[in-house]
């Protein structure tokens, strides 16, 4: 049986489950305190280069994003911070959909799966 590795386990969820080489990452929403929509995608980004890092891959290994936005009128100021981001030719399968977000003050939640 493949070994389950877990990272930053809470009692609702795990930030980071690996299994198979494959790393999950659970949703990433903005800290408290950040109001723009560039501004919290940032914010989301870095959090997802940390939780990448520590499960030993990075964000050229990136297999899938699944992006929420509270707006998808926030479609551009996203993908401005997104596309400064992912690295080049290392783009992966993405989704972008409009959502109801758990807070009222989250504009943008992020999803990645990558191989580590």
């Amino acid at each position: 049986m493949s070994t389950i590795k877990r990272i930053n386990t809470g009692h609702r969820m795990s930030d980071v489950v690996i299994h198979n080489g494959v790393a999950y990452l659970a949703g990433k929403v903005p800290a408290k305190g950040i109001t723009g929509t560039g501004e919290q995608t940032r914010d989301v980004l870095a959090t997802i280069d940390r939780l990448l890092a520590e499960a030993g891959t990075s964000k050229d290994r990136i297999l899938r994003a699944e992006i929420f936005l509270a707006d998808i009128k926030d479609f551009e100021l996203m993908n401005k911070e997104w596309d400064a981001w992912v690295p080049a030719g290392a783009t992966p399968a993405r989704a972008t959909v409009e959502a109801k977000l758990a807070n009222p003050d989250y504009k943008v939640e992020i999803v990645i799966t990558a191989a580590v």
